[in-house]
């Protein structure tokens, strides 16, 4: 199957929307609201549940009619072993006769993240919302951002079965009616695509099996800026199961003091030796490709992007150096042939915590020629207006330049890959065999399209020249039952054949196959077999 001819995506329609006449569709006590009726209408109310997401900032015991709601004070006043204090500024919503209330906020952002979409399609990425307390609207600024994974439906089918979701999106470039285009994305968010579930569903937000999805805040009422991270969860205690926000860690935020060379946390050595596993991914020379993963047990609960020399100030407590674990990045680099230091890396780490993202690394060098690119006050999505264009909110320059640019071109890349192609890898096959014989054969294919080859899905080696015949014994080598293989991997197809009874010379050609459907992608390099008596 040939590639598709698409439309390149304009990213403020199909990426980042911006829109106030398509946001206005998005208040916030119909997306709590939603939620709270996928619970059956038990437990809190919408505004009830905006006001527990911020009665977590509050010390214990909390506001009377929000029971059981988690609290900074627990655990001492941490979370995950790091420190976790309370921030009575935003806590101060949970009261329910103040301003902010929850009707004080409103949509400044949908974002389409289907680049964040695994290569194996277990999921469709995520779709998020970002909500401001309006300007003006008491002190200082907030937000709250929901960003739900939508699952895959078909995850038989690979990425490919996210396909309607991706269509989705990029047919919003060519719609040039922002109402029209309103009721799309509403109907998105809150309906669902025909297969798929709703983006806003109570599911989403870290309430499944995998934790997959969460919400996030940027909270600036009080000072220093922080961003935290929750998931929504179910208590069912006897009077009735209740939707509440639960505080987690922020992911790739470790504890600064973990980078310090001289740290004495009991973790630091453990973080040390893992980090070292991660210079080879920090050093890739792209600023949206390169990244990090370590295991949550680092991670703290919140993200400064404000004070410097902090604990979040991860590049400060690295040092200069020298020490071990400078000389040990250095090593990894070394063999690498980076031409990166062991600052670079770390400045890189830092880049990618909430607090780098958002403001920390704004115009720092990376490395390599790569400088971080420039949030907007603090945030990337902004309630104030957009300069060239007050009919939308503003975005920051390090999506127009450098992130929305990548994401589009993920989406292009995805739209104009065919569904089922291949690529030739190798192959191994006698040049002489007895007539009559058996013999062993190895060819190995290279998935390149979109879907996912299974054998419930009938995708198969297929014999050639000509097609379908079974001159070797056999015209179909077959995946396990048990095997799937995305996009990006390869198959080694090892098989028994069995020569002709009568000696010549025979080709021995193949080509994969979806049956019902077709053959696609090369043909195997011919080959002619000698069949001897």
């Amino acid at each position: 199957m040939s590639a598709q001819m698409v439309v390149p995506v304009d990213p403020r329609r199909s990426l980042a929307v911006t829109d106030k006449g398509i946001l206005a569709s998005f208040p916030l006590p119909a997306v709590l609201g939603q939620m709270v009726a996928q619970n059956g209408g038990m437990g809190f109310t919408a505004t009830q549940l905006f006001r527990q997401l911020w009665d977590t900032q509050n010390p214990a015991p909390g506001q009377p009619d929000l029971p059981f709601s988690p609290h900074c004070t627990d655990n001492a006043g941490t979370l995950n072993g790091f420190p976790y204090p309370c921030r009575p500024g935003e806590g101060n919503q949970a009261s329910p006769a103040v301003t902010p209330s929850i009707n004080d906020y409103v949509a400044v952002g949908l974002y389409n993240r289907f680049d964040l979409a695994p290569t194996d399609g277990s999921d469709c990425g995520e779709y998020r919302i970002v909500f401001a307390k309006r300007a003006g609207v008491g002190p200082g600024r907030n937000f709250i951002i929901f960003e739900a994974v939508l699952p895959n439906p078909r995850q038989d089918l690979g990425l490919e079965g996210c396909r309607a979701v991706a269509d989705f999106w990029s047919d919003l470039t060519a719609d040039p009616s922002i109402p029209s285009r309103a009721t799309k994305l509403r109907d998105f968010y809150f309906i669902g695509l025909p297969g798929f579930p709703p983006v806003i569903d109570m599911h989403h937000y870290g309430f499944n099996p995998l934790s997959l999805g969460q919400v996030r805040t940027n909270q600036f009422i009080q000072g220093p800026w922080l961003l935290r991270e929750f998931k929504l969860v179910r208590s069912c205690p006897p009077s009735g199961c209740t939707l509440q926000f639960a505080p987690v860690t922020v992911k790739t935020n470790p504890w600064g003091d973990l980078f310090n060379p001289a740290s004495a946390h009991p973790l630091a050595p453990a973080f040390q030796s893992a980090f070292l596993s991660q210079v080879q991914s920090l050093a890739v020379n792209n600023v949206n490709t390169f990244n990090y993963t370590m295991a949550d047990i680092f991670n703290v609960g919140q993200s400064d992007s404000q004070t410097p020399g902090t604990v979040d100030d991860y590049v400060a407590l690295f040092g200069l150096g020298p020490s071990a674990f400078h000389t040990n990045i250095q090593a990894q680099l070394t063999a690498m042939g980076s031409p990166l230091t062991p600052r670079d890396i770390v400045v890189r780490a830092q880049a990618l915590s909430c607090g780098g993202c958002h403001q920390r690394s704004n115009g720092q060098p990376l490395g390599a020629g790569l400088t971080w690119p420039f949030s907007v006050r603090f945030v990337h999505s902004s309630e104030f207006d957009d300069p060239a264009d007050p009919t939308r909110f503003d975005i920051s320059p390090a999506l127009r330049t450098t992130f929305l640019p990548h994401r589009k071109m993920v989406l292009e890349n995805f739209l104009t890959t065919p569904v089922r192609a291949a690529a030739f890898v190798s192959q191994s096959v006698p040049l002489t065999v007895t007539a009559g014989s058996p013999f062993s054969v190895t060819v190995t294919m290279k998935n390149t399209g979109t879907s996912a080859w299974t054998e419930l899905n009938a995708f198969r080696l297929g014999s050639q020249a000509p097609a379908n015949n079974t001159t070797w014994g056999l015209n179909r080598a077959f995946l396990t039952p048990t095997e799937t293989i995305h996009q990006g991997q390869q198959k080694s197809f090892t098989f028994t054949a069995t020569a002709p009874a009568v000696p010549g010379l025979y080709s021995f050609q193949w080509q994969m196959v979806q049956d019902g459907v077709g053959f696609f992608g090369p043909l195997t390099p011919g080959v002619s077999i000698n069949v001897t008596p």
